[in-house]
């Protein structure tokens, strides 16, 4: 088998559509590739306002995946062949980053790992039961097009199936530390009364104007046996799948590189979720100087607070009860205030704030135990949905109150949603708005929290060692995703150096340690894209002197949407010419 595997590989950058025809204006070229993309992502195409797809799901089977790596590479040598000195200057920018993501796509074609399609905190399951979220809801045809897909989720069900069948057979299989629980958001999601579950949704509410009694429950009546029909027997279908057949081939090793062609992979992660040419070593070694760094902050302030020594203190904050919320409401009126707070200080730091708002809301309650603390789900300003900050209240003894500041500025404002939802509205072609560049976007959101000391969020000891925590909790894990994936960590040493180095708590530890098993480098890209960040603002700072200002900074760095880090100091240096120059 993984000699068949690796001559589909080979065959799929082996099939590039023949280039016929003139060439192609710029324009033309990006726009036919907007709308393959809308094609290719039904659901991308919903949350951006087209509704030509929408009774569509993605197509997940591999002989997709290949057609999509073949026409990938049909664009870029299209693109390629545009002469640059035609363009304007913004559309050179842009003509690169779009080489430069196909390039990488199409690179990520040729390893195995392209087959593991799920981690183990989320998977193809999870994402059709949250799928209304992102969805309109303003005509009975938007209703009858979520339930032809709903209706579709079986086959597509049995093409993810396949695909990971296949990665099983080439070796290419998750962990089995990292699976424990992980039966539990699949069999989680339809319970004994289907009109709980997050598919019935759109279904729960009340009767909306343009469908009248009858056709109303008529549609429920539908719903309600859709679910718990064919799509309770495709879930049940997984989960035996995964019980019978998946979990006795999960790896023991935990490291990607111990997978066939896994170190190569991890170094195209790694330049992939950074968006630059640093080696794993590299990274390594960046990380252990940001540790040490932060750790001798966080001794300074533990004796700020009374405490001889910075464990002392992290022992107290883990430990004390008037850190914690006793219930998920509790926690949840704590974190809308303090985001209220903060909506009031953006515009000290902003000239350009976007229209579209955002909301609170608490994690799914069959994923929340096994995943991270918070997260952040976009809006769409053209179907007039806003963002989400979605906040975990499982085990509220482990989700401390002096996090809660450094977490909303990350995930809410000036964090997540002001950057993304100012993505939504640039003056940019339609496919800029939606690439996303993981250093830009997670270095943006660990820089907010930063932010968060001008908008003096962090006004006692706990509150500071609480930011100062989450940066250790960045900067560890560029030591802990490397040592896990290119220099042999075992898990127990991973969980061992972040207990040491941050005041997470245990349980937080753990769940992170099993994401950065499941999801090799994407956790790099947070305190990459910081420093860059940082050291960009310090030579606006340095350059300009008393001219520098900190509000058209920040929109210049965020004015283009999320970029490559090297196109954001290109960016950020012109300004500063144009600045001096001015």
């Amino acid at each position: 088998m993984r000699l068949m595997l690796a001559a589909a590989l080979l065959a799929t950058t082996a099939a590039t559509p023949a280039l016929a025809g003139p060439q192609e204006d710029y324009d033309a070229l990006t726009e036919r590739y907007w709308q393959w993309q809308l094609e290719q992502y039904p659901t991308l195409a919903s949350s951006v306002g087209v509704k030509d797809h929408d009774d569509r799901l993605t197509d997940m089977s591999l002989e997709a995946m290949d057609e999509r790596t073949r026409t990938s590479e049909f664009f870029l040598a299209r693109l390629r062949a545009i002469p640059g000195e035609q363009l304007t200057e913004r559309d050179r920018v842009n003509k690169a980053i779009l080489e430069r993501d196909l390039e990488t796509a199409i690179e990520g074609a040729q390893y195995g790992q392209r087959l593991i399609n799920f981690t183990n905190r989320s998977g193809w399951h999870q994402s059709i039961a949250g799928l209304a979220n992102n969805l309109t809801f303003r005509s009975a045809e938007d209703y009858d097009n979520y339930l032809k897909r709903l209706a579709a989720y079986p086959a597509q069900n049995e093409q993810a199936i396949a695909v990971a069948d296949a990665a099983v057979e080439g070796g290419y299989v998750l962990p089995c530390t990292v699976l424990d629980g992980y039966a539990a958001t699949i069999s989680g999601v339809i319970g004994e009364d289907v009109t709980t579950s997050r598919l019935y949704g759109p279904f729960a509410g009340e009767r909306p104007d343009f469908i009248d009694d009858g056709e109303w429950a008529r549609y429920q009546a539908r719903a309600a046996a859709l679910i718990d029909g064919e799509l309770r027997a495709a879930y049940d279908r997984q989960l035996a799948w995964f019980e019978e057949d998946y979990l006795p081939h999960c790896a023991e090793a935990v490291g990607v590189s111990a997978q066939p062609g896994g170190a190569a992979y991890y170094a195209y992660r790694a330049r992939l979720m950074t968006t630059t040419e640093l080696t794993p070593d590299e990274i390594h070694q960046i990380g252990l100087s940001e540790v040490a760094r932060i750790r001798a902050e966080m001794e300074a302030v533990a004796a700020e607070a009374g405490f001889e020594t910075r464990e002392a203190f992290i022992e107290d904050l883990r430990t004390n009860p008037v850190y914690y919320a006793e219930t998920p409401e509790e926690l949840m009126r704590y974190v809308a205030r303090e985001a209220k707070k903060i909506d009031g200080l953006m515009p000290t730091l902003f000239t350009v704030l976007p229209r579209l708002p955002y909301g609170l809301a608490e994690i799914p309650a069959e994923i929340a135990p096994g995943t991270t603390t918070a997260y952040y789900n976009p809006g769409s300003p053209q179907n007039g949905i806003a963002g989400l900050y979605y906040v975990n209240t499982s085990k509220l003894d482990q989700r401390p109150l002096w996090e809660v500041p450094a977490l909303t500025v990350h995930e809410g404002v000036p964090g997540h949603h002001h950057q993304i939802a100012l993505a939504q509205e640039i003056d940019q072609p339609d496919w800029r708005r939606n690439l996303f560049f993981t250093a830009f976007v997670e270095g943006w959101g660990l820089y907010s929290e930063r932010l968060g000391i001008e908008m003096g969020l962090y006004d006692t000891p706990a509150k500071e060692m609480g930011r100062l925590s989450y940066e250790m909790w960045r900067a560890t894990r560029l030591v802990v995703d490397t040592g896990i994936h290119a220099k042999g960590w075992s898990k127990d040493r991973a969980i061992a150096y972040m207990l040491d180095n941050t005041a997470l708590s245990p349980a937080n530890i753990e769940a992170e340690v099993n994401r950065y098993i499941s999801w090799p480098g994407q956790a790099l890209a947070y305190k990459i894209g910081e420093l860059k960040i940082r050291e960009l603002r310090t030579l606006a700072e340095e350059t300009l002197g008393r001219d520098f200002d900190l509000r058209r900074f920040h929109d210049v760095v965020l004015g283009s949407g999320a970029v490559p880090l090297d196109v954001l100091e290109g960016n950020v240096r012109a300004w500063i010419a144009a600045e001096q120059a001015g």
